[in-house]
Formats: structure tokens, sequence, C-alpha cells
């Protein structure tokens, strides 16, 4: 079932649909820094291009838009994710991948392009539904671990299996031209944003690094034999074809059973 937004799962837990947040009193067109309480933390877009600070070489702060509560307009800058799709976008068959996803536009680098949407579950449900998976059963589920500067941790998981949208489509890079930032609009429940790390070309297959490594740090030692030791038969082969290819798609282990 095709759906642009991420809806409740099955869990029931969450609801990403509910307005939360308050909204911002700002009656311009569109909001500036350092009126608009949305914007505390300062501009999230530029020319409708996610906003880099001159210092950073990835996006790290967090995104909030203007939301159904503000009295700003629909045309406010801070309103991207929300929007939707804006580019055209094909679902084709790839040659060893299955399903993929490409675009018929120019792309510029720092564009949102789709949401991973999808029924959002409690850790639970997720974990239910990777254990009742067959080895030949595709995994859309996809887990975001957000760390807080208190030292929390905010977990999403969102499993576009049976509702979801083109996101659900997406094949895994080691060199992606896509990287996911959570976007929250109306509440503190996140979208999936992915946008562009590089400027695409039109018929450019669409990826992203499916264990959010893009624009992180490296891989450390201790992760790396931790991989090792994991049994790689319950992990199936990556064939991006990137020069870094790690040879296997990402996992998150806790959600898998213990061989």
């Amino acid at each position: 079932q095709y759906s642009p937004d991420s809806v409740a799962g099955a869990d029931g837990d969450i609801d990403p649909t509910e307005i939360t947040f308050p909204g911002c009193s700002c009656l311009t067109s569109s909001c500036v820094v350092p009126v608009c309480s949305c914007l505390c933390r300062g501009e999230n877009y530029n020319s409708l291009c996610l906003r880099l600070t001159d210092e950073e070489e990835e996006y790290t702060r967090p995104v909030f838009e203007c939301n159904a509560m503000c009295r700003c307009g629909e045309s406010c800058q801070n309103r991207v994710v929300q929007r939707g799709l804006q580019f055209r976008l094909e679902v084709f068959k790839t040659e060893k991948k299955g399903w993929g996803l490409r675009t018929l536009d120019f792309i510029a680098k720092g564009r949102f392009v789709c949401e991973y949407a999808g029924e959002v579950l409690g850790f639970n449900e997720a974990r239910r539904r990777i254990q009742a998976q067959t080895s030949k059963d595709l995994n859309y589920i996809i887990a975001v671990r957000e760390h807080l500067h208190n030292g929390q941790r905010m977990e999403t998981f969102v499993d576009p299996t049976y509702i979801g949208n083109v996101g659900r489509f997406l094949n895994h890079s080691c060199e992606p031209n896509l990287f996911m930032v959570p976007v929250r609009v109306d509440s503190m429940v996140p979208k999936l944003a992915l946008f562009a790390a590089s400027d695409i070309s039109p018929g450019e297959e669409l990826s992203y690094d499916y264990s959010g490594r893009f624009h992180n740090s490296p891989i450390t030692n201790r992760e790396e034999q931790k991989s090792l030791e994991e049994d790689n038969r319950l992990r199936k082969p990556c064939y991006c074809g990137s020069r870094t290819c790690a040879s296997f798609l990402p996992w998150d282990s806790s959600l898998f059973p213990t061989p």
C-alpha cells in the first residue's frame, strides 16, 4: 500500500501524524533567524538546499521545520521535506539488486529527494518482524539511533514492507549519492529524509548507505572485529560495485536472532 508519509505501526505506540509541537508566531511569508522559534538552532536550508556551516563537512544539527501550528505561509523557506517529492523518480529493474530507484531530473547537491516512509514501529515489533523473516525475505526495516547531548538515545524503526513510498526501492551503496537526516515537523517522530550528497545527473541510480555511515566517522577496529566474528551466512552480499565495497550489506545485530 502506497503512502507518502509514515503511519503508526502495528504496535500502535507512536502516531507520526500527531501534532505535538507548538507553532511559531511569525506573520511573514518566510521565517528568519533569530525571530522564528523554529529556527532557534540556526537556518536549516538555503534555497531549498540543506545548509552546512563553514566548519562542517556533514550535517549533524537537529532539523526542525515549521509545522501545521505555525503562522508563517506555505512558501516559508523552512518548509522543505514536508512538501514531498519535487523530482521525477523512476522505479526500474537492476541487474543484480532487484528493483532500484533513479532520477529523471538533475538534482543539485543538498536538495531533498525523498523520505523513507513506512510503518513506525516500536523495538519489540521491529525485532519480532526481523526474527520472523527467512533468509530469502527482503528486509526493509531501518533502525535510526540519535544520540542526545545528555547521553540519552532516541530510536526510530520504520518498516515500508507493507505500507510505504518510493524510498523502499532505494538500494544500498558503499559510496552513495544520498544521505539520511532525521527531520522533525509536527512531533518528535522524525521524517527520515534523504538529501543529495552531490550533484546527481538524470538517469543516475539513487542510493544511500544503509548503515548510516555516510558523513560519519570511519568504522572502528572494534566494530570491524565484531563484524568478522558475526556469522556472514546470515548477511546478504552487496552488489553496489563501488571501489570501497564492504562485500556485505550492513545489518543491525540487535534486531536479529542470535545464531
